[in-house]
């Protein structure tokens, strides 16, 4: 892929929405880890836990780059991401819950564990989604972590306003999956070789169109069951 080009740009700005959609939690974390900080420290806090946060999720996201181009894993990552792009499309049950620390390197502990730990299904789309390019991730994250900490309300505003942007998200994250599975060294070119080259465009539509009617699906049912409850 070259730099500057049509096709960078267009992973580029996919690797952006991933993140948005699949970061909002960030601030959450952030926010309930410094709540019982006094307002001098929880400044402070922020910064040096959002940047710990920030460098271990980058490190965890370019070993998955790496560890994507062993034969298998990659279809593996794949099929994993499938049932994490359903999630997308269901109705919160719970809030994280964080508990708040009174010291600062206690705050600064429990994001970055917090976010370690909430941040795998991120850190498997972002390096599905990136075609290997470690610059492409980088500059995804520099682009959307600011974003994220500085505009997570608003993001989730316009999530609610505009529903279809969950279903995009949703839909990406399976045209992802399928790339991976369609890209894998062993299952790809087996995949391609059997039945042509056009089977991976066709697994990438089918499994983008899949997600969203299987979300749609169960996000159904719950919705019924819950008010049947009521």
């Amino acid at each position: 892929m070259e730099i500057l080009s049509v096709e960078f740009f267009m992973a580029l700005g996919t690797l952006i929405l991933l993140d948005l959609l699949l970061g909002g939690d960030n601030a959450v974390v952030i926010a309930m880890a410094a709540n019982k900080l006094p307002p001098h420290l929880r400044r402070k806090v922020i910064l040096i836990g959002t940047g710990g946060a920030v460098l271990i999720r980058l490190v965890m996201t370019l070993a998955a780059v790496w560890l994507l181009t062993v034969p298998y894993l990659q279809a593996i990552g794949g099929l994993i991401l499938l049932p994490i792009a359903v999630k997308l499309l269901m109705p919160e049950e719970t809030e994280a819950q964080v508990a708040p620390s009174e010291s600062l390197i206690g705050a600064v502990k429990t994001i970055i564990i917090a976010d370690a730990a909430m941040g795998v299904d991120n850190v498997l789309a972002i390096a599905g989604a990136s075609h290997g390019s470690f610059l492409l991730v980088v500059l995804g994250f520099l682009i959307s972590i600011p974003i994220i900490v500085g505009g997570s309300t608003l993001i989730g505003k316009l999530m609610d306003r505009f529903p279809f942007i969950l279903y995009a998200g949703a839909g990406l994250l399976g045209w992802t999956a399928g790339s991976m599975i369609a890209h894998d060294k062993i299952i790809g070119a087996a995949l391609t070789g059997s039945v042509g080259s056009w089977a991976a465009s066709t697994l990438q539509v089918a499994l983008a169109a899949g997600v969203v009617l299987v979300g749609l699906a169960v996000r159904h049912r719950k919705e019924t069951r819950r008010a049947e409850h009521v």
